[in-house]
């Protein structure tokens, strides 16, 4: 790296703001939706409305997730909520025994996937579409495997789905777009930023001597966006600017 480029880049990370500087490094298992994504300063995903820069780093996605719509319409309620327990409680099972599926529910203020728990199930009932009808909606998830496919992980959860027991009226599908998570982006902060240095280097060689190279935004947070069918591309929202070394 030129010796022009090295300094700006220390001295934007030394001007991180503290509450950014001061966050824990892991925010947990988060969403990768169609829009692009980015943290803001308490950790929690927001959309981004930036445009996305020239560097980017390319990462497999963690786990492949979608949404599983377990609903009843047994017109007792008292039953209707056994029969929706009593088939979640084969869900949660069933997952246990799969050991390529795990169960969340998407906590939408913290932004990020959790773990489903059966005893926090009155939390997540809601009236169905038809009277007399609840649903609960959780998260069916698989680990995308380094040799996997789409269709081989969207296979694990579609088979998964197809043997789950159901009690009495309960009905239980598949619901929505299949999605990506991304575990603890932060921890992929160092790498975006020597992706972003080994550019800053090469544009600098590229103009010729005399030219330096300033980095500006390298403490904003990560985004991320979906790059393809199992892949994300993270990066840090920087500008770069060429300019003749001072005194030049």
């Amino acid at each position: 790296m030129s010796r022009f480029a090295a300094v700006a880049l220390g001295a934007a990370l030394m001007l991180a703001p503290p509450a950014l500087a001061q966050r824990s490094s892991e925010v947990g298992e988060v969403v990768v939706t169609a829009e692009r994504r980015a943290e803001n300063l308490q950790g929690v995903p927001v959309a981004f409305s930036g445009g996305q820069p020239h560097v980017v780093v390319f990462h497999r996605a963690d786990n492949l997730i979608v949404d599983l719509q377990v609903e009843c319409d047994t017109r007792d309620q008292s039953d209707r909520l056994g029969e929706l327990r009593a088939t979640l409680k084969n869900v949660v099972g069933a997952a246990a025994a799969d050991g390529s599926i795990e169960l969340g529910v998407e906590d939408e203020q913290a932004g990020v996937v959790v773990p489903f728990r059966l005893e926090a199930l009155d939390a997540l009932l809601n009236p169905g579409q038809r009277a007399d009808t609840t649903q609960v909606t959780i998260i069916v998830k698989t680990k995308i495997q380094p040799n996997d496919s789409f269709d081989a992980a969207t296979g694990r959860i579609d088979a998964f789905i197809k043997k789950i027991k159901v009690v009495g009226r309960s009905q239980a599908a598949r619901s929505g777009d299949w999605q990506l998570t991304l575990i603890s982006p932060r921890q992929y902060r160092p790498q975006i930023l020597e992706a972003i240095a080994k550019d800053a280097n090469e544009a600098a060689k590229d103009v010729g001597p005399g030219y330096g190279v300033t980095l500006n935004g390298l403490e904003r947070p990560i985004g991320w966006s979906r790059s393809g069918p199992l892949e994300l591309a993270l990066y840090i929202p920087y500008s770069l600017n060429i300019a003749p070394l001072p005194g030049r």
